[in-house]
């Protein structure tokens, strides 16, 4: 990977990290130079997400999802959030990991109709 890659890496992953701040988590860049740990996700502070940032034209979405699956715990769900140069972030997740988080949603709601 050459330098202009790795500033490019560094710069989503920041960037990312920023934009989740901005919906409320305490998140920051990860990633083997930060956490020791090949496994360590490139963005930490979601609680039970394993994140995988990629900002690439070009996205082997399959791969990329496959080391987010290889390299996350076993109580978290592996994503990732990808973008190309000036579109908006992108969440790619497995379907099952996606009704997970969708029937908890479904139950917040009900619950609050319930009030």
């Amino acid at each position: 990977m050459g330098k202009y890659s790795r500033n490019k890496g560094a710069r989503s992953e920041r960037e990312l990290a920023n934009i989740l701040k901005g919906f409320g988590y305490d998140t920051h860049r990860g990633g083997a130079m930060h956490v020791p740990g090949s496994e360590s996700p490139d963005v930490i502070g979601l609680p039970h997400i394993h994140i995988e940032c990629k900002n690439v034209e070009h996205l082997n979405v399959r791969n990329a999802l496959d080391q987010s699956i290889r390299d996350a715990k076993e109580d978290e769900i592996p994503v990732v959030m990808h973008k190309k140069n000036y579109c908006p972030w992108i969440v790619t997740l497995r379907l099952d990991d996606f009704m997970e988080i969708y029937r908890e949603w479904e139950s917040s709601l009900w619950l609050q109709s319930q009030k």
